[in-house]
């Protein structure tokens, strides 16, 4: 086992995700969930994968950030992201560390990392010690877990 995954793991154990959110009440939350679409709950709320190549922001260039569709947490930015042959949106860090949790996940008769949000516990994807640039890192994320914000251009 590579030292990468073992830091990882023991990450895991210590950074259980957080039952109470930070900014938003149970109540918020549950009014938030039933707003999203059908795909957005089962990935967000079930675990449940978006399939590959077919999420709106696989091959999205635009500069910005991407927040969790729950809850509205700052997750990933556009300069983090990277095109992958996977068939998800790539990131190689999250825009803060602490925004993101990861928990070990046995489904599928396979082990992997599953990250999460921090502030709501929406699903999001897994990480990877596979990625292109120097953090080795690839958070392998749904479209549907995130929502985009437009860099906005500074009026001269």
């Amino acid at each position: 086992m590579s030292v990468f995954l073992f830091l990882l793991q023991l990450v895991c154990v210590i950074l259980q995700p957080q039952t109470q959110q930070r900014g938003m009440t149970n109540d918020e939350k549950q009014r938030r969930i039933k707003e999203l679409t059908p795909l957005q709950a089962s990935v967000t709320q079930e675990g449940a994968t978006e399939r590959p190549f077919t999420g709106i922001y696989y091959q999205h260039r635009a500069k910005g950030t991407y927040h969790c569709i729950v809850c509205g947490q700052l997750l990933f930015t556009s300069e983090a992201k990277f095109d992958s042959p996977c068939g998800w949106p790539s990131f190689d860090a999250p825009a803060e560390r602490e925004h993101v949790v990861f928990i070990q996940d046995y489904s599928h008769g396979m082990h992997r990392i599953e990250v999460r949000c921090a502030n709501c516990n929406a699903h999001l994807g897994h990480i990877f010690p596979d990625g292109p640039t120097a953090t080795g890192n690839r958070y392998c994320i749904n479209s549907a877990s995130l929502d985009f914000h437009a860099e906005q251009k500074e009026k001269k």
